[in-house]
C-alpha cells in the first residue's frame, strides 16, 4: 500500500470496513478513532501511517482491489441481510470470502452473473449509467413474440412514469408455449426487463444474466464463485 493520502471514507472502505456512506455514519457517531481522537468529521486524509480504530478495533492496511464473479442462483437475495429471513447469497459464500459488495443486484427470481468487489468506489462506479455498460440476459418469456410486439422496447417506453431507455433485443427460437430472448440493457432499473416484457403482453419466467460489461458468465454453474484475476482487472478497469 502507497503512503499517498486517502479520504478517510475511501481508505477505511478499501480496507473492507463497511461502505463510505457506513463509515461517515460511524464517524458522525463517534465509532472512529484517528491517533489517539476521536473523529467527528470525514473530511480527513489518512496514510497508513496513521493509526485507526473502529469501535476500539485497529485497522491495517487498505487491501488491494479484488473482483469475482459469482453465478447468483434462483431463490437468494441480493443483500446481506433480510427482513423477511429470506436466504442471501452471503449465507453460502465460501467461508474464506471476504467482505464483499454486489455490483448492481438480481431479483430472488433471478439468475446469473454478479459481480463482486470490495472496493465500494468501483462498485459505485461500475454500477452507473453513465460508465456505458451493457448487460446482456437470456430470458425466457411465456407468449408467441413477434418483432412488432417487441419494437416499443426498441424504442424506449414509459411505464408508471418512469422512462426506460430502449433495449437492444433479439428474438432467438421459440419452444412449445415459450419463447426465448436475448435482451441487452444498459440501465438496469428494478426490475426493468420484467416489467417490460409484462408492458407488451409477455410474462418471464427464466432471467439470467450472461454478461456485465466485459465480463461473462461462461462456464460457471449456480452458485460459483471465482476471483477474476489482477491482470485482467487492469486490464479491463485501469485499475
Amino acid at each position: 500500500m502507497s503512503d499517498e493520502p486517502q479520504r478517510i471514507a475511501k481508505y477505511l472502505a478499501r480496507a473492507g470496513v463497511a461502505s463510505r456512506r457506513e463509515i461517515e455514519r460511524m464517524i458522525a457517531i463517534g465509532q472512529i478513532n484517528l491517533n489517539g481522537k476521536t473523529l467527528d468529521t470525514p473530511a480527513v486524509k489518512v496514510t497508513n501511517k496513521d493509526i485507526i480504530l473502529v469501535n476500539g478495533k485497529q485497522i491495517g492496511d487498505a487491501e488491494k482491489v479484488r473482483f469475482w464473479r459469482y453465478y447468483k442462483p434462483t431463490g437468494l437475495i441480493t443483500t446481506d441481510r433480510d427482513e423477511k429471513g429470506r436466504d442471501t447469497i452471503y449465507d453460502y459464500f465460501p467461508e474464506n470470502m471476504p467482505r464483499v459488495m454486489t455490483v448492481g443486484r438480481l431479483d430472488i427470481n433471478s439468475e446469473g452473473l454478479l459481480l463482486l468487489t470490495n472496493d465500494g468506489g468501483l462498485k459505485r462506479k461500475l454500477e452507473l449509467p453513465a460508465t456505458g455498460w451493457l448487460r446482456k440476459y437470456r430470458v425466457r418469456v411465456n407468449g408467441n413474440p413477434t418483432e412488432e410486439m417487441v419494437a416499443p422496447l426498441r424504442n424506449g417506453i414509459v411505464i408508471d412514469r418512469e422512462r426506460f431507455k430502449g433495449m437492444e433485443i433479439r428474438l432467438d427460437r421459440q419452444q412449445g408455449s415459450n419463447a426465448w430472448l436475448t435482451v441487452g440493457l444498459r440501465e438496469g432499473k428494478n426490475r426493468e426487463i420484467r416489467r417490460a416484457m409484462e408492458y407488451v403482453g409477455l410474462r418471464v419466467n427464466r432471467l439470467i444474466r450472461t454478461s456485465y460489461g466485459p465480463f461473462k458468465l461462461d462456464d460457471l454453474k449456480p452458485g460459483d464463485v471465482e476471483e477474476i484475476k489482477a491482470k485482467t482487472i487492469k486490464d479491463q478497469l485501469g485499475l
